[in-house]
Formats: structure tokens, sequence, C-alpha cells
């Protein structure tokens, strides 16, 4: 089982676009931002300086939008194990009143910081992540 991650994400007046609503790269931005909180928060400190992610695809549903000032709960969370160098991450982003805003399911490949070049994702470093 794993466990989920969340943060809380405000619509400032720079977020805005011309629509009136968060701009779509704004919430690439949280995403991103969200998962490197979640890395931040739960992963072994060994690992953390050892390693780093990188996303390689993005996979991103737009169901709804915050205005200036209202706020977006982020969750995410890693649902299954990894496969070589990659992992898969969903997030999801809800209104105030539980309304799905954005869902995303975003693919990271993990890199060892010394030599640049993927590394394997193994057991350990994503134990962590999963409910004991």
């Amino acid at each position: 089982m794993t466990t989920r991650f969340t943060k809380s994400f405000a619509a400032a007046p720079e977020h805005i676009d011309e629509l009136g609503h968060v701009n779509n790269s704004v919430w690439v931005q949280w995403i991103q931002d969200l998962a490197t909180a979640h890395w931040d928060a739960v992963a072994d400190p060994a690992h953390r300086e050892q390693f780093f992610w990188v996303v390689i695809r993005h996979e991103i549903d737009y169901r709804g939008n915050i205005a200036a000032g209202e706020i977006a709960q982020g969750e995410t969370w890693i649902p299954d194990g990894a496969r070589g160098a990659k992992s898969v991450r969903h997030v999801e982003f809800l209104s105030a009143d539980g309304k799905t805003l954005v869902s995303a399911q975003t693919t990271w490949a993990m890199l060892d910081r010394e030599t640049g070049r993927l590394a394997r994702v193994r057991p350990e470093v994503l134990a962590p992540f999963r409910a004991a």
C-alpha cells in the first residue's frame, strides 16, 4: 500500500491567465513542486544525497480551475514499484469543496548525483513511500 502526501497551493495574481484562472503551466510547476516536496519529506537522507529525479513524461487532465485567492489541495502518491530507473507518480489537485481540478500521471527517472547517469530504482529507495 502506498502513502499519500498532501500540500496546499494558493493561486496568486501572477498565476492567473487571460481566462481568469490558474494557467496550465502553473499546474505543471505545482505538480513538480509537490513531487519534490514529497521526496524531500519522505526519502531517506542518504538517498536524497545520492539521487535526484527528472520528469520524462506528464499526462495531465484539466477538469476544473481556481481563481486568484483560492486554494488547491495537492495530493500525490507512488502507486507501484519502479521499472529500471523509472517510477510513476500520481497527482490530484482538489478544490476547497473536494472537486477534482487536475489529475496527472507523471513518469520520473532517477539519476545518480555523482555521475549524472540513470540509476536503477531499488526497493529500499521507494520503501519509505509505502505504508507500514
